[in-house]
């Protein structure tokens, strides 16, 4: 493997840089709208899995009533 020099190193990272397409304000607040409903749609699928976990331990090992 060929060794690169600092300078040639920067050189190909400003030419891989100058490649990166970067989203829109729109695009960027769309995609964050998205991520923060899925955590919340995670969040709840997660409790109920949870709840029903915990009930179900409870019955099997008598505890709690």
């Amino acid at each position: 493997m060929a060794k690169t020099t600092p300078g040639e190193f920067t050189r190909q990272v400003r030419q891989e840089a100058s490649k990166v397409t970067w989203p829109t304000p729109r695009e960027a607040g769309i995609t964050s709208v998205m991520v923060f409903v899925m955590v919340v749609i995670m969040s709840v699928f997660f409790l109920g899995v949870d709840f029903l976990l915990n009930a179900g331990v409870q019955k099997l090992l008598g505890f709690g009533g």
